[in-house]
């Protein structure tokens, strides 16, 4: 008898033992949506630490607007977005080479001597485009939507797709139909590797600072070009 009601306390306590592991599905480990959640409107830009970025690699940023606010094409808008590149076009080892001002976004081709260059130099543009539209629009906060996207440029033929699409990506958008010329919403005006049309339009003696500054990496200055100058008409993707 005292046998018996041994073996089944054991079998009781096993039983025990066991159910306490057995936690209902879905619990524990990794769950989808888990974690910090991106902020802004458009989720999706990763909130990881970002990796290294060498020196010799250009960088294609894009920024975009937060929902509700007027078109960056408009003149007055595009007009204060060029004053804040001209002011902060290079700053610090940042240098922004070319760039093309969309409804909602901005793409930026720009040079760092590294991260913290980099992000500092894209984060005084940001202030500075901020400030000018919040005065001319008459209100306060943030203009951006969230964390800038960014793709390290690692190659000349990278580099050429990505000048190809950010000067001609108005005509991606509908916001540009002209196969003759250039985007005026857009660096295009000081590019020189146009096939068209080259040095459309060279800043003489005393000129004003323009909104870009001259490449100084390979890759931005010669190395793009291997693969052949662009076409006006270009349209990216195509």
């Amino acid at each position: 008898m005292a046998e018996g009601r041994g073996r089944r306390r054991g079998r009781a306590s096993g039983s025990l033992r066991q159910a306490k592991l057995d936690f209902p599905a879905g619990w524990g480990g990794r769950r989808e949506g888990a974690g910090r959640k991106p902020k802004g409107e458009r989720p999706g830009v990763s909130h990881r630490a970002r990796p290294r970025l060498s020196s010799r690699f250009p960088v294609h940023v894009t920024l975009r607007l937060r929902r509700g606010l007027p078109s960056l094409r408009r003149r007055a808008e595009h007009r204060a977005v060029v004053a804040a590149f001209a002011a902060g076009c290079q700053r610090g080892g940042f240098r922004l080479v070319q760039y093309s001002v969309q409804a909602n976004h901005l793409h930026l081709i720009a040079e760092a001597s590294g991260r913290s260059a980099l992000a500092r130099g894209l984060q005084g543009l940001a202030v500075r485009i901020a400030r000018g539209l919040n005065g001319l629009w008459g209100r306060a906060g943030s203009v951006f939507a969230d964390r800038y996207h960014e793709h390290v440029l690692k190659t000349p033929r990278e580099v050429w797709n990505a000048l190809r699409y950010v000067l001609c990506n108005a005509r991606k958008h509908g916001g540009w139909v002209s196969r003759v010329r250039p985007d005026p919403c857009s660096s295009s005006a000081w590019f020189d590797g146009w096939r068209d049309a080259p040095a459309l339009l060279a800043p003489g003696p005393g000129a004003e600072p323009g909104p870009v500054a001259r490449a100084r990496t390979w890759l931005l200055r010669k190395g793009w070009r291997r693969h052949g100058l662009l076409r006006l008409d270009a349209l990216p993707g195509g």
